[in-house]
């Protein structure tokens, strides 16, 4: 059986998004969360390096702007809080399991098990179905969004981030690792809102200056009710194309809402923008999707 249909196709060019429900295993699921609970146990973050993640524009000016250790994480695997979990010396409030907000930004090249869940036969055959020439893996991340404290994702698009020339080429993978569900912020989105292109840009600053990045344009006031929720369980992988508006909630609920996510850009006929945070390194290079 086909991995997506011509259907399917069709409805994520209409919509921007796309659920295909248990496109991976409760095992894959089980190695993938397995996996990051090691990652985790051993971590040690040095006191200085504890940026808290956020998606408030201010906030992730000065957070992680004015930090070398988000910048630079594009060919690392780095560790980011959640708000309020860290004291006034950087000592952690809560289990350190239960502060992590996400671990980015290069699990899908460091890390084996990542590595072969972002290879894997049925992502690159979704892939071709696509009609992806020359997909090149950019970035990945593993979501926690703890219970109780799981900040909410403003409105935004990934564009916003990372930036081509032509739009249109970036592709972000998102697997639920649990059900996501109303409760616990699964992902919501406004349907058809890829076609108008990006409202606002995180671009590097000039060198040495502060804080590193800054936002040019702004995000507009959306209408609430044009948002669709998409409750998603256990192994389901959400396609959200590049320019697609979307959002998550605060987690109220008493489970969390694990994710691993990571986002594909087209290489044929791209370039890919220089003023974005996250640049290719000679360390590593973007690598092929297609191994």
């Amino acid at each position: 059986m086909a991995v997506i249909t011509q259907d399917q196709i069709q409805k994520f060019h209409e919509d921007g998004f796309l659920v295909l429900e248990h496109f991976f295993t409760a095992e894959e699921c089980d190695s993938m969360r397995s996996q990051i609970e090691r990652i985790v146990e051993v971590m040690e973050v040095p006191p200085h390096c504890r940026t808290q993640f956020s998606t408030k524009e201010d906030e992730q000016l000065q957070a992680q702007g004015s930090s070398d250790y988000f910048l630079t994480s594009g060919d690392k695997i780095r560790f980011f809080f959640e708000k309020g979990v860290l004291g006034e010396k950087g000592n952690f409030l809560v289990p350190k399991e239960r502060a992590i907000s996400k671990i980015g930004h290069a699990l899908h090249a460091h890390d084996p098990v990542f590595k072969q869940i972002t290879h894997s036969p049925k992502v690159q055959e979704l892939g071709r179905a696509l009609g992806l020439e020359r997909p090149v893996v950019v970035q990945s991340m593993y979501i926690f969004k703890q219970p109780g404290i799981g900040g909410e994702v403003t409105p935004h698009q990934d564009a916003t981030f990372l930036h081509t020339e032509p739009l249109g080429r970036v592709l972000g993978f998102w697997i639920a690792l649990e059900d996501a569900r109303l409760e616990n912020g699964c992902l919501q989105f406004i349907p058809g809102s890829h076609t108008a292109g990006v409202s606002r840009r995180m671009v590097r600053a000039a060198p040495g200056t502060l804080p590193c990045v800054r936002f040019e344009g702004s995000e507009p006031a959306y209408d609430k009710s044009r948002f669709v929720a998409l409750p998603t369980g256990r192994g389901g992988l959400i396609l959200i194309h590049g320019e697609v508006v979307h959002k998550s909630e605060l987690n109220s609920s008493e489970s969390s809402r694990q994710a691993f996510t990571f986002h594909v850009m087209e290489a044929k006929g791209t370039s890919w923008s220089k003023e974005n945070w996250l640049q290719p390194t000679p360390e590593l290079p973007f690598p092929s999707l297609y191994t």
